[in-house]
């Protein structure tokens, strides 16, 4: 079956000091995720993030209810952390996040490689549009949360992070 990749990223003027810390939160993940999908975290607080910690979630697919796994493959704070789908909607989700310091800024990079249930036709017809809207949402709550690059000089003394920073 065809594993597909995706990729995102978004620039927040925070440090990573301060924006990896709400990462590490999993319930933040709530606040990420549209609303449309009606996801909720299931696993009882605290929930620790290191190797091995398993998180559980509802979410509603297109109508379908469905129970999603993940566990913590990889825990690299404040650098980097890897989840992986054990069970839920995908045959395959292996979903890295990597955050980078950058000019005043922190890179948060998305890379998620993926195999749908229902091969090509299915992430044609549904999945890939779905992923992209999923991450587009999730780039604009971290910059309601976290402030947009483009206003980072404006509203504070912070040094600007604007697109221009990234080659």
């Amino acid at each position: 079956m065809k594993e597909f990749t995706f990729q995102s990223e978004t620039r927040v003027p925070r440090p990573r000091s301060e924006v990896f810390p709400f990462f590490a939160e999993a319930r933040n993940l709530q606040t990420l995720t549209p609303p449309w999908l009606k996801f909720e975290v299931l696993t009882p607080a605290p929930i620790i993030l290191r190797p091995g910690t398993l998180i559980d979630y509802r979410i509603t697919v297109h109508g379908f209810p469905l129970h999603w796994r993940t566990e913590i493959a990889e825990w690299n704070p404040p650098h980097r952390f890897v989840d992986v789908q054990l069970s839920g909607p995908y045959t395959l989700w292996h979903h890295t996040h990597t955050f980078e310091e950058l000019d005043g800024c922190t890179l948060c990079l998305d890379r998620v490689r993926y195999r749908p249930r229902g091969g090509a036709l299915v992430h044609w017809l549904f999945v890939r549009r779905d992923v992209e809207r999923i991450f587009r949402y999730r780039q604009q709550r971290l910059e309601d949360i976290f402030g947009s690059p483009a206003n980072a000089g404006r509203k504070s003394s912070q040094p600007g992070c604007d697109s221009a920073a990234v080659a």
